[in-house]
Order: C-alpha cells, then sequence, then structure tokens
C-alpha cells in the first residue's frame, strides 16, 4: 500500500508540474502580446509625430514668407507637393478695422490664418495659425 501512495503522490506532482508550465507560458504569451501593441502604438506615436512636425513646418514656412513680403497674403487654397506632399495649405485673409493710440483707424491691417490639413489613418487633421500683418506702404 505505501507503494501505492508514492506513486498517486508522483503522478500529481507531475500533473502539477504542467499546469505551473501552462501557466508560465500564457503568462510569457501575454507579456509577449502586451509588447508588441506597445511597440506598435509607439511606432503609430512617432508616425503622427512626423507628421505633425511637417505641419508645423509648411505653417512656420509660409508665416516666414508673408512677413518677408516674399508672397502676398492674399486668400489661397493648395495641395503641397516634395517633403509636404499630402498636405494641404489654405490662407485666409479678413480685414480688420483697428485705431492707433490717436484713433486713427489702421489701413491694411489683415488677420491671415494658415491652415493645413491631411489625412492620417483615415482622419483628417488639422493644424493652424492666425497672425496679422500690416503691409508696409510704398
Amino acid at each position: 500500500m505505501k507503494h501505492q501512495a508514492t506513486r498517486s503522490a508522483g503522478g500529481s506532482h507531475r500533473g502539477f508540474m504542467l499546469l505551473e508550465t501552462l501557466l508560465a507560458v500564457a503568462i510569457f504569451a501575454i507579456g509577449v502580446l502586451a509588447l508588441g501593441q506597445g511597440v506598435s502604438k509607439g511606432l503609430r506615436v512617432e508616425r503622427i509625430m512626423n507628421e505633425e512636425a511637417r505641419a508645423r513646418r509648411v505653417l512656420q514656412n509660409r508665416f516666414a514668407e508673408i512677413e518677408a513680403g516674399a508672397i502676398p497674403s492674399k486668400d489661397s487654397h493648395e495641395k503641397l507637393g516634395g517633403v509636404a506632399t499630402g498636405l494641404t495649405l489654405t490662407q485666409k485673409r479678413t480685414q480688420l478695422h483697428k485705431t492707433d493710440e490717436h484713433g486713427q483707424e489702421l489701413a491694411n491691417l489683415f488677420s491671415v490664418t494658415l491652415t493645413v490639413d491631411w489625412m492620417s489613418d483615415g482622419d483628417k487633421e488639422t493644424r493652424s495659425l492666425t497672425f496679422y500683418v500690416l503691409p508696409q506702404q510704398p
């Protein structure tokens, strides 16, 4: 009888080891899946950051061009190419009626809004910049 008790205890021990092994493999698989999702989300975030950086550069460049007087601040809408492929730039100018400290109207004072649109993962993304322009009188 003692021999039978030893045998059943050994079989139970082997069954417990199998259960421990299966549990360890399951925990490892969950960890690998979580790591894969983390890497995937990290790559997506980096891509979105790169898209937003391109949009900011387009806005900054156009702002600098208007500020320098290299291009007029009139209304326009254009699809961009080159490094900005996939981006659409909209430029809208609105005349403002403001006065200076002497109560005289500031002629030719405009509010310019630059808007960049693009598609990212099927969603439309938009960034914009608004500033004032007072063209220099000749």
